[in-house]
């Protein structure tokens, strides 16, 4: 995903902001890492450049 995704994203749970933890970057693109809800704490996985903003109860945990 692109950093300036963020300009936009927010939490689906509350609307919040949300925080970018990056783990694995090709110049401008974000492979792998993590996005954080700044008033949930919940952790949305990014996997492969794409983030997943599933709620938790959502998702198909592997």
């Amino acid at each position: 995903m692109k950093e300036s995704l963020m300009d936009i994203l927010c939490d689906p749970l509350d609307k919040s902001d949300l925080e970018l933890e990056v783990d694995e970057r090709d110049g401008e693109e974000i492979i792998e890492g993590r996005l954080v809800g700044t008033v949930t704490g919940e952790v949305y996985p990014i996997e492969d450049g794409i983030p997943n903003l599933l709620p938790p109860d959502m998702r198909d945990e592997e």
